[in-house]
């Protein structure tokens, strides 16, 4: 096994980088990204990848009490650093500290203030108000927003630097959870990632619900496979795990919907060796009643009719990117048959201007090039797992969970969303650092270097159809 992440994996990820922002920027010279673009891929991609080398190997010898609180105070510093900053460059770019064509984020902090002032005058009835005015997959954040804003005021800087803090230790769950299903070399290098993977870092500087519901997400799969693995047979050991996909209703209904099905799964085809009868009895009932539980009302309606309306919505969604002003013509030739295959890959990177279209997307193409490049290693994992080794039972619960949630999200509205696909981000970095510690073997290094030239051509390609399909070209 490989312990550390190589320099080799890191410099040809930068090359690519840097060779396909040189092509694309002079193939279309005349929508060349501002300087400020390149700045944040630059960044983005050279700190990724070459801090990746550094820390894995720096870090490989320290005990796990000093690697874990590393980990901690370094997340926590970077997160907090790019919260101020990035405050600071959205109230200069856009006159408010909220990001371009700000939509939900204005939304989500103007009821957060209702939220708060009805709470401060001893209105608790507006939680039952806000369920009935947004439906449960917003109820969560709005009613998180409105209690931190009524107990530290409603500054919109103070509370994503409070949200740091869930950023942070999400990284220590992921270094838990991943040290538990492949060991501590391999946990090491997937909490490495995701403290620095720049898609995570970018949400604490946002007024969205991700980063709450990714935590939610991150802590439901680690307190849910240390309730398998653990000898300890509890009652909170069994609650826990329940609660957190509960929660994770009020945040994505289908978010929870895949997080009950993966339980579900796990606990019936985790490897006995993982598990032991009388606990996948008492787990099985326990996640049967929640399922009941959720069956009737507005939240089982809202499953529902988004499994319903998957193929319309995806159809109707692609339609509306084509024939809206300055759409693209190409995206109604879109769907499920093309987002499937690359679901663990997609959204290729924007790396060309388009006037008053796609801010955000540049701002955050060179994170979305790292999971390009990331995802190699994660379908390798996922091969390797099932075909080689054939150990996919031991892990059950990170590949049914990531499997369910991505394969929703392939058949949605949303399948190029790179928002959308943010849930199952840590999960891909686990079985990413799986998988590079798995490249010993020359084919999966030539493997490697094909799928560098293929994310070469993508990334051009996928620019030269954005420009083409809007007439730019």
């Amino acid at each position: 096994m490989i312990n550390f992440f190589p320099k080799y994996i890191a410099n040809r990820a930068i090359m690519v980088y840097i060779a396909a922002l040189f092509a694309v920027t002079v193939l279309f010279m005349r929508h060349a990204m501002s300087w400020y673009w390149f700045v944040f891929g630059l960044v983005a991609v050279l700190c990724f990848f070459h801090f990746s080398n550094v820390l894995t190997k720096k870090w490989g010898n320290y005990s796990q009490k000093l690697f874990t609180r590393k980990l901690f105070t370094t997340a926590l510093i970077i997160r907090v650093v790019y919260v101020i900053f990035s405050y600071w460059f959205y109230t200069f770019m856009t006159g408010q500290p909220l990001e371009f064509y700000a939509a939900d984020s204005a939304a989500y902090h103007r009821v957060g203030m209702f939220m708060a002032r009805a709470l401060s005058y001893g209105n608790w009835g507006v939680f039952a108000e806000i369920m009935d005015d947004v439906g449960p997959s917003d109820t969560g954040f709005f009613s998180y927003l409105g209690v931190m804003y009524w107990i530290f005021g409603d500054s919109i800087l103070i509370f994503r630097l409070i949200r740091t803090l869930l950023g942070a230790y999400m990284c220590v769950l992921v270094y838990k959870l991943a040290v538990r299903n492949f060991g501590e070399t391999t946990g090491r290098m997937a909490a490495i990632f995701c403290m620095l993977m720049p898609n995570l870092i970018y949400y604490c500087g946002l007024h969205l619900k991700e980063l709450e519901m990714v935590f939610l997400a991150v802590a439901f799969v680690e307190r849910a496979d240390y309730a398998m693995r653990s000898p300890k047979f509890t009652v909170g050991n069994m609650i826990l795990p329940i609660l957190l996909a509960g929660s994770l209703f009020f945040f994505r209904t289908v978010l929870g919907a895949a997080a009950l099905f993966a339980f579900f799964v796990a606990v019936f085809l985790t490897s006995q060796r993982v598990m032991k009868m009388n606990k996948r009895i008492v787990l099985g009932i326990l996640i049967i009643v929640t399922v009941g539980y959720f069956m009737g009302g507005r939240i089982a309606m809202e499953v529902e009719g988004f499994w319903a309306d998957r193929d319309i919505n995806q159809a109707n969604s692609m339609e509306w990117r084509a024939q809206r002003e300055g759409g693209n013509v190409f995206a109604e030739y879109a769907g499920a048959a093309i987002f499937a295959p690359l679901i663990f890959t997609i959204p290729f990177p924007a790396m060309h201007e388009v006037p008053l279209l796609h801010k955000n997307q540049r701002m955050i193409h060179g994170g979305n090039f790292v999971k390009n490049i990331t995802s190699f290693f994660t379908i390798l994992a996922i091969f390797l797992l099932f075909f080689k080794s054939k150990t996919w039972k031991n892990h059950i619960l990170i590949l049914t969970f990531t499997g369910a949630y991505l394969g929703i999200i392939a058949l949605s509205a949303f399948a190029h969303s790179e928002r959308f696909h943010l849930p199952a981000l840590p999960f891909a970095l686990i079985l990413a650092a799986y998988g590079i510690s798995q490249m010993t073997n020359k084919r999966y290094k030539m493997w490697f270097n094909w799928w560098s030239i293929f994310i070469f051509v993508a990334c051009v390609g996928w620019n030269f159809f954005k420009l083409l399909g809007r007439g730019l070209v």
